[in-house]
């Protein structure tokens, strides 16, 4: 069970801070989502409000067979997809505008996993010694050569090659710990 479905659960048993979780994990991909239907940030941001709004009064029963996510998700689309009928737009549009409301949920759906991962190395860069930190950062965040690097880390060419294996060893080791395989590293 994932920690969506779990603070739903306690929120349908009268935890009110539960709902406070779930609108923390899962309102900016919801949004993000829900933009790529409707095409309107603002309308993204009322449809997300709705469909929490949906959890909150109607209680609706989570079915386990998906994760939280697909289901909350789920509720969503169809909302998005009832804000459109009742505005005419889907009937009004054209085969080609639907393909392109599929395109479009399809590339915010790869930005938001995206985003995700960039979430994921974060959190492991932060578990990373200093030294492993701040090489790592400079060399791939702020794109400095190896040499720049050096000089910045008064380390010799030598020692920066191997502070970054060592650093790219680390991370990849803590990323693992989070079932993320990136293979570049």
């Amino acid at each position: 069970m994932d920690n969506g479905a779990s603070s739903y659960r306690r929120f349908l048993d009268g935890d009110d801070t539960a709902l406070a979780e779930i609108v923390r994990d899962y309102r900016d991909g919801l949004i993000l989502y829900l933009n790529g239907i409707v095409n309107n940030i603002s309308v993204a941001e009322e449809l997300m409000e709705e469909t929490l709004f949906k959890l909150i009064t109607k209680k609706p029963r989570f079915n386990a067979k998906h994760s939280f996510k697909t289901w909350l998700y789920t509720i969503g689309r169809n909302v998005a997809i009832d804000y459109l009928k009742h505005n005419s737009k889907l009937s009004d549009s054209s085969f080609d505008d639907l393909e392109n409301y599929i395109q479009d949920e399809y590339d915010l759906e790869r930005l938001y996993i995206i985003e995700e991962q960039k979430i994921i190395v974060h959190r492991a860069l932060k578990k990373l010694n200093t030294e492993y930190r701040q090489v790592l950062w400079l060399i791939y965040f702020e794109e400095l050569s190896h040499t720049e690097a050096a000089i910045i880390m008064k380390k010799t060419s030598r020692q920066m090659k191997n502070l970054v294996y060592r650093a790219k060893t680390a991370l990849k080791t803590e990323l693992e710990k989070e079932d993320f395989y990136y293979e570049e590293l």
